[in-house]
């Protein structure tokens, strides 16, 4: 064979042992415990591939750390301090040719705290509208007469400590964080009362505010036609409604409504702009108004 064709065959095959990248992106969530808690306590997490015809297995990461553990379950045991940290996994399994690997998932961020007062908030972002349940919780769980609330160290609520949570409701930007918590309690005819360390409430909107495209590339695009593209972000709950775009020149709606975020129109000058609506929720958003001029000659 001619060495110039064997190394060029040799330079498309996998390198040896480096293990190839399957379509698919693991997901881990967690089945018992918190995003926060004591020091000493348990966290059980489970990792999923969304490929239900093959068999995985499952390998764990604690930032770029790769664990000893395998299995799709991760049993975190009488956690420490040092242990917090954002967690991952991977789905491997074999194949023709040779270790077939998913996406690493989307972290899973667990902070273990040493202290005597824990603030839980959700750990994923909240949405507008949405309720907010927090709890103010002490270790070993003594009898409480007193918990408050803070907001970037100003006090928001208090309540008897025979209740521990706090709802905010019909949430807006103005709720977006740094929030604590003080907790109150008697042992041994001594009054205790100690603020949590900050936990970080982040709000989103369910649409956010799109942003045109205009793609007029002759080399992408026919001469005649131009690409509009509707960016935006949506942050609905699983399983989110369907949403509908729609695009408009000078005000005058170009087509019918669809469910795909782009559309090809013809290359005219004019003022441009498009429309995300989710008629469940009765939330619509607009994009800024985005002007085309047609170049000369075309």
């Amino acid at each position: 064979m001619n060495p110039i064709i064997f190394l060029c065959v040799l330079s498309m095959l996998p390198q040896l042992g480096a293990p190839s990248e399957a379509p698919f992106r693991a997901v881990v969530e967690m089945v018992s415990g918190d995003s926060r808690i004591f020091s000493g306590e348990s966290v059980r997490l489970k990792c999923s591939v969304p490929d239900v015809r093959s068999s995985w297995s499952h390998l764990w990461f604690r930032g770029s750390e790769q664990l000893p553990q395998r299995g799709q379950h991760l049993i975190l045991w009488k956690m420490k301090v040092q242990e917090s940290g954002k967690y991952y996994c991977k789905g491997v399994r074999d194949s023709q040719v040779g270790d077939l690997m998913t996406l690493q998932s989307l972290p899973l961020e667990i902070n273990v705290d040493g202290g005597w007062v824990i603030l839980q908030v959700p750990p994923e972002p909240s949405l507008v509208s949405d309720t907010l349940k927090v709890m103010c919780r002490a270790r070993g769980t003594p009898p409480l007469h007193e918990v408050i609330l803070y907001k970037d160290a100003v006090e928001v609520m208090r309540q008897n400590g025979l209740n521990p949570y706090f709802y905010l409701t019909n949430l807006t930007h103005e709720e977006q964080g740094v929030y604590s918590c003080r907790a109150s309690w008697d042992i041994d005819r001594r009054t205790h009362s100690v603020i949590s360390a900050d936990a970080s409430v982040q709000i989103l909107d369910v649409l956010s505010l799109p942003v045109l495209e205009i793609v007029a590339d002759s080399d992408l695009i026919p001469a005649n036609k131009m690409k509009l593209i509707c960016h935006l972000q949506y942050n609905a709950r699983a399983p989110a409604p369907p949403i509908n775009y729609y695009f408009y020149k000078n005000d005058i709606r170009l087509g019918i409504a669809t469910s795909e975020n782009h559309d090809l129109v013809r290359r005219t000058p004019g003022q441009y702009s498009c429309k995300a609506k989710v008629p469940v929720l009765g939330i619509s958003r607009w994009s800024e108004l985005k002007s085309f001029e047609q170049a000369k000659g075309t």
